[in-house]
């Protein structure tokens, strides 16, 4: 059984390591995450560095599923910037290590992350996921509505250019 948890900055300082071996092991899958291959835990330090100041300053929710005692798999949503946005959030990498999939954590994962945006006061969710991928099915699954595909919109790790699905949600504390 897979446990979720919201962590706070000095929590999420502490899972550092664990969150650059889920994230190095998404991208070497293949995952459109932003980042190119080759990818090491080493490489995702300063991204996760930069997390956990976003956390520490208040404009980011970060979750954590974790199998006994380590680190599996994360999603997070970012707070938009602007005035005129106080209401919406941008679910960011949702990543779970390969070694941990098909047990229901993305979908806890999301859950867990969608209660805790609309507890602080967010009740439109954004994200964007690369088309055709794996990543892209789950969504709708769990309420997702597509709003449309941008193509040629960032590269695969690999090199080759990927298409954006971008889908939103409306959600409620």
């Amino acid at each position: 059984m897979s446990a979720i948890r919201i962590l706070n900055a000095t929590e999420a300082r502490a899972a550092i390591p664990d969150l650059c071996e889920v994230l190095a092991d998404c991208v070497e899958g293949g995952a459109s995450v932003g980042f190119m291959q080759p990818y090491t835990a080493a490489d995702a330090l300063p991204y996760w560095q930069g997390v956990v100041e976003s956390v520490e300053a208040g404009a980011n929710l970060l979750a954590i599923a974790e199998i006994d005692g380590r680190v599996v798999g994360t999603v997070q949503v970012g707070f938009a910037s602007m005035p005129n946005q106080p209401h919406r959030g941008d679910l960011k990498k949702l990543l779970v290590h390969r070694s941990a999939r098909g047990k229901g954590i993305a979908r806890l994962l999301m859950e867990a992350i969608e209660q805790e945006a609309a507890r602080h006061g967010k009740h439109l969710l954004v994200l964007d996921t690369a088309t055709g991928s794996d990543a892209e099915a789950i969504y709708p699954r769990l309420g997702w509505e597509r709003a449309g595909v941008i193509p040629d919109y960032a590269l695969w790790p690999d090199g080759g250019y990927c298409a954006t699905t971008l889908f939103y949600k409306r959600v409620a504390a």
